[in-house]
């Protein structure tokens, strides 16, 4: 981060005194737009790393979803149009900050895989409770009373060659400078820590669900 801040920083000067329309001027804000790419990739990194770090207490979820939504309505497209399902107030231990960047990364992936087509973004939240039966069916999700969130996209789905990367840190189907491949990654960690499982149902065609335990 302090080479950064340098590199940054200075490129910032050198843009101030250089002829403005020259190609000297063009190529300093590659290298700016560059240096905050780079920059916001170590604060993910840094993110991902310390998450652990992370004080749990009690918390509403439903506050963090609402939250996250009105932020992603801002920023998407409005041909997508989102819907949602609240059954739920349930108190879980949890960080506030770590559940906001949550569903924000999940809500922004699910909205990314619409910006062509537009569609519905859709989040449901609810009281389940996990049985011996359908325990043994998953992994590492003991029996008991949980939150559980679904995150859904009417995008083209996910495809088979890809599925058991997604999560992954540094993987992205996105173009060079579009995405840095931690959202996901980021999401898996943080549900994990929690003490929770997310599980991805996924159709080429006719979009995705997330769903977070």
């Amino acid at each position: 981060n302090n080479i950064l801040s340098s590199v940054i920083g200075f490129t910032e000067l050198a843009l101030d005194d250089v002829e403005k329309g020259t190609q000297l001027e063009d190529s300093l804000q590659e290298v700016f737009k560059a240096g905050k790419r780079a920059r916001d990739l170590v604060k993910q990194i840094l993110t991902f790393a310390r998450r652990t770090d992370a004080e749990l207490k009690p918390m509403q979820v439903v506050s963090i979803v609402k939250d996250a939504l009105k932020l992603i309505r801002a920023s998407i497209p409005v041909t997508i149009d989102i819907q949602q399902h609240i059954e739920s107030d349930a108190v879980i231990m949890g960080n506030s900050g770590q559940m906001h960047q949550l569903f924000i990364n999940l809500c922004t992936n699910a909205a990314q895989a619409m910006d062509d087509t537009g569609g519905i973004l859709k989040v449901d939240l609810k009281d389940v409770e996990i049985d011996t039966s359908f325990s043994m069916r998953t992994v590492d999700l003991a029996p008991g009373s949980y939150l559980l969130s679904t995150v859904t996209d009417s995008g083209p789905g996910i495809t088979p060659d890809i599925i058991d990367s997604i999560f992954e840190p540094f993987f992205t189907t996105k173009g060079v400078g579009e995405g840095t491949g931690m959202g996901l990654a980021m999401v898996h960690g943080i549900v994990e820590d929690h003490g929770g499982k997310i599980f991805i149902n996924r159709e080429p065609g006719k979009g995705s669900v997330f769903s977070v335990y």
